[in-house]
Order: structure tokens, then sequence, then C-alpha cells
């Protein structure tokens, strides 16, 4: 399992944990989550869901849980397909930069 401080938005200096065998990245308590799926043969992020507790909402951890996703498929060549509503509709548009690891059909097509 690797561990990482993700950095953004809201900084709480969140340590965000990579959970590779659940294909999640959650806090070190495991009540904040990121789920994924792969696809295309592992090239492929698909982020499905992003939970935060009640409790620690406000502090910015969906953002750090994505900064990691992102991060990971940065480092690992992945794209990304924002199937969350939390990654498409809040965190890209607050973050462009991003946009980039997005999957796309024309991206497939010059694999």
């Amino acid at each position: 399992m690797a561990t990482g401080s993700a950095g953004g938005e809201g900084s709480v200096g969140a340590k965000i944990l990579w959970n590779e065998t659940q294909h999640r990245f959650e806090t070190e308590d495991k009540k904040a989550y990121l789920e994924y799926v792969l696809r295309d043969g592992g090239k492929v992020m698909d982020i499905l869901h992003t939970f935060v507790p009640s409790s620690k909402r406000g502090l910015g951890l969906a953002s750090h849980l994505c900064v990691a996703a992102f991060n990971h498929a940065k480092s690992h060549s992945l794209s990304v397909i924002p199937s969350c509503s939390y990654v498409s509709d809040t965190f890209l548009p607050r973050n462009p930069s991003w946009n980039s690891f997005v999957y796309s059909e024309e991206l497939k097509s010059s694999m």
C-alpha cells in the first residue's frame, strides 16, 4: 500500500492511502474514500464513487482523494473516466489542469 499527501484546495494536509487490493484511495481512518475500477486492460481508471462522511465534509477531503487518484493515474500513464458526479461536476471544473487525463474515444484510437 502506497501513501502520500495530496495537496489542493481547502488543504487539511490529509494523508491519503492507496488501497490497491480494494481499488480505493482512502484516508488513514478509511472513513473517506474514492473507489475505482481499471478498464481497457488496466490502462484506464474509471472513478466510480467518492464518499466523505458528514462529520468530515467541508475539509477538502474529496478534492484530496481526487488529487491522489489523478496523481496515481499520471504516474502510471492511465487515463481517467470520471463516472463519479463529484469528479465530473465539481473537481474537474475547479481543477481544469487535470482535464488532459480524462479518457476520450480519440485517445483510445491513437493508442
